[in-house]
């Protein structure tokens, strides 16, 4: 069973994924890949390059995360001060 992917080092690395009886997976990986086929090595597993899907919303954009932060330490600033002049 010679092909892509079936030569001694990568037989002998693996496919490392583990197996319900708690052994890794002889298999070899998908050139290229870290996984065997069985595994998530097969050609057009995974997400698309550059997927913007996770910006859909805008909610997680480096501005939207800064903007946030900013509001969470001035709130955080603002119950300081309360607590220092109800303490006195």
């Amino acid at each position: 069973m010679d092909g892509p992917g079936t030569g001694d080092a990568a037989v002998a690395a693996g496919c490392g994924a583990r197996l319900p009886d708690g052994t890794l997976c002889p298999r070899a990986p998908v050139d290229g890949k870290r996984r065997c086929r069985r595994h998530g090595g097969a050609p057009g597993v995974g997400a698309p390059k550059g997927s913007r899907n996770a910006l859909k919303h805008g909610a997680f954009t480096r501005e939207a995360l800064a903007e946030r932060k900013a509001i969470n330490d001035f709130i955080r600033a603002c119950l300081r001060t309360m607590r220092d002049i109800e303490g006195r």
